[in-house]
């Protein structure tokens, strides 16, 4: 039973492609010039999509190194300055204090000393300070 639905399929399939290659053909005589443009224009965006690409890129020189003399003279201490890692990287106080195995506290207050030396008074304000002192990338 299998092997004749399977066959009825193939045929019926096999059948649609044919009626489409035939619109195909009949649609390509009626209107090369639509087909040309859009061929070339396909053709123009990808090359365009490819080119900025290139241009655009950003240019990785190497290994990000943060500013450990900003963190020493700012008083960061390496607590604080994985708070800060994971505050760049979106995380709630709750999301850090699991990965950081601490209190949701602990995390406020780091987060709220943070605050202070980076002379900021939200979050992005304090992400944005030290993406400024090349603290974290």
């Amino acid at each position: 039973m299998w092997r004749t639905v399977a066959i009825y399929g193939l045929i019926l399939a096999l059948g649609a492609v044919g009626l489409q290659w035939l619109e195909y053909q009949t649609f390509a005589r009626a209107h090369p010039g639509a087909i040309y443009l859009t061929l070339g224009g396909a053709a123009m965006l990808a090359l365009g999509v490819w080119v900025g690409a290139q241009v655009f890129r950003p240019k990785i020189t190497g290994v990000f190194e943060p500013n450990l003399k900003a963190q020493a003279s700012l008083g960061i201490t390496s607590r604080e300055f994985e708070v800060l890692g994971l505050l760049a990287a979106g995380c709630s106080n709750k999301d850090i204090a699991r990965r950081l195995d601490l209190s949701p506290n602990t995390v406020k207050t780091h987060v709220a000393r943070l605050y202070e030396k980076l002379e900021a008074q939200r979050r992005t304000e304090a992400v944005l300070r030290a993406r400024e002192l090349h603290l974290i990338p």
